[in-house]
């Protein structure tokens, strides 16, 4: 077993072993390490920890120290010179007609080396190109052309999915995906719907690749002749994913049934003639599917009989102000039922809305009273009155500033 480090450089989210020489190194520290192209600042993906040394790739390169505040700084002049490098590149792609796509440009740790990334279609002759960085910048230019694959890991992105680009991600390397992948997931072979931002086909078709042949192998193909629970019949339609079929049956073959992959029997796996079948009298059994036990559910019992008997009062008399279920007013009152508005307060009631209708002088209108000197009734006083009064068989007259179909009481008519 030997002890390294993983460390993940720059724009890459594969991960390389290096040598912390006996220093503790922790996850997510920045440390300076040596590679074939000089000194690099890399991140540690994961401290110390042992691997089997087959692992291991030689040269087995050390790690230099871990990041100092020096590094950051020196850090920070690179990505600021990897600005202006981008600014400058792009002007001379233009001054000498290049037809190429400057993607990202890199600058090495110690600053000796400037990388350029460019996308093309063809073969593109940059040896002036080259000159003119050269003396620009008076470091090694170094001009390298990368596919549309890599342009999408480099400059990142989300997908149709909405989560970030699988390469930019987590994805080490590129997988190779074919068209034969979605035609086994039977996926719409539109390029638009099965085709990444890059323009090539989906990382993601790969997945679950495995997971399909496998379903295939123990799934019968479409019109194969077999035997199920009700009889014989084709096989009309596969779904992979449930691993279901449906079968049309010889005595109903207009209504196809979904079968499980273990209640059929296969008789002809494919097209084919029945000639020299011989139809199994034992049908297969019935498919039960496991179900989990159901834990019951404790009941919450609250007693909220006091809080509802006023909501429900309130929606009774609603009803009777509106006129429909229960406008009617019933022989005998229930002591719990509040007693309706006196005859003062309705009278009150229309005297403010004629008040806010504008009709002149009618603030001025005094509260009927039936002696001049007689004080308002209470609200007990008006209930007793109306006990002794009896039920009335009129309907109740509707109160409130608003009537159906219109806005408030109205505007009130003037006399001529």
């Amino acid at each position: 077993m030997t002890e390294v480090i993983s460390v993940r450089f720059r724009g890459g989210c594969k991960t390389y072993y290096f040598d912390p020489r006996g220093v503790q190194v922790a996850t997510g520290e920045h440390v300076i390490v040596e590679t074939a192209q000089g000194l690099e600042y890399a991140q540690c993906a994961e401290g110390n920890h042992e691997v089997p040394d087959e692992q291991v790739v030689e040269p087995f390169r050390p790690m230099v120290r871990i990041a100092t505040d020096h590094d950051r700084r020196v850090l920070e002049r690179n990505r600021a010179r990897e600005k202006e490098a981008f600014d400058v590149c792009q002007k001379k792609i233009l001054q000498h007609k290049l037809e190429m796509k400057l993607v990202r440009v890199e600058c090495s740790f110690d600053g000796n080396k400037i990388l350029f990334f460019f996308t093309a279609d063809g073969r593109v002759d940059f040896r002036e190109l080259v000159k003119d960085l050269a003396s620009a910048f008076r470091a090694r230019i170094e001009l390298r052309q990368i596919g549309v694959r890599d342009e999408a890991k480099m400059l990142g992105g989300l997908g149709i999915c909405g989560r970030p680009f699988c390469c930019a991600q987590f994805l080490d390397d590129f997988m190779p995906v074919s068209i034969k992948m979605a035609k086994t997931q039977s996926l719409s072979l539109n390029p638009t719907k099965i085709s990444g931002t890059c323009g090539r086909l989906m990382c993601c078709l790969k997945y679950e690749q495995e997971a399909y042949e496998d379903a295939l192998k123990r799934l019968p193909k479409n019109d194969s002749f077999v035997q199920t629970p009700d009889g014989p019949g084709n096989v009309s339609d596969v779904n992979v994913l449930k691993e279901t079929v449906k079968v049309r049956l010889d005595e109903k073959p207009e209504a196809p049934r979904c079968y499980h992959n273990c209640e059929v029997c296969v008789l002809r796996n494919g097209k084919g003639s029945r000639e020299g079948i011989e139809i199994p009298k034992e049908r297969p059994a019935r498919y039960a599917e496991e179900r989990q036990e159901e834990f019951p559910v404790p009941a919450i019992i609250a007693d909220f009989a006091a809080d509802r008997e006023e909501p429900e009062e309130g929606r009774r008399r609603s009803r009777r102000r509106r006129g429909g279920k229960g406008s009617e007013r019933p022989a005998e009152r229930p002591a719990e039922r509040p007693a309706e508005k006196s005859e003062e307060k309705r009278r009150e009631g229309n005297r403010r809305r004629r008040t806010r209708s504008g009709k002149p002088g009618a603030s001025a209108i005094k509260p009927f009273t039936s002696q001049p000197d007689a004080k308002p009734v209470s609200r007990q006083e008006s209930q007793r009155l109306i006990e002794d009064e009896g039920p009335s068989n009129k309907r109740p007259r509707h109160r409130g500033g608003r009537r159906r179909g219109g806005q408030g009481g109205g505007t009130p008519k003037t006399e001529a």
